[in-house]
């Protein structure tokens, strides 16, 4: 059964309301929930989530992107690029699932990842 251990969300967000809806439909709960709008999560932060991940997956305006953290690192900027928004922050939603980190809401990757 597919699950989410971690998951950064902002209320509000439509993005955000869309993957409340996806998970609700799956009847999947993440198991922590970090509120985007009390606690914000800086490049460092994000680079810390990191640990133990095999594959980031962020989309980002109808584009995908999957990165293979097995094969190599990537440099700083690119996972910068990747995890945070215009304002610096981890973008939301962003949840991981097993050894996948998935940042922004993108539902063909979400019922890959989750059913």
């Amino acid at each position: 059964m597919a699950r989410i251990e971690w998951m950064y969300n902002r209320p509000g967000l439509m993005t955000c309301g869309k993957t409340q809806e996806f998970l609700a439909k799956k009847k999947i709960a993440a198991e922590t929930v970090v509120d985007a709008k009390k606690k914000t999560l800086k490049l460092k932060d994000a680079l810390a989530l990191l640990d133990g991940v095999d594959e980031i997956v962020s989309g980002k305006r109808g584009k995908v992107e999957r990165v293979d953290l097995r094969a190599g690192n990537p440099d700083q900027a690119t996972l910068a690029r990747l995890l945070l928004g215009p304002t610096g922050n981890l973008r939301a939603p962003t949840f991981r699932t097993g050894r996948t980190l998935v940042v922004g809401f993108d539902e063909p990757t979400y019922k890959r990842l989750l059913g």
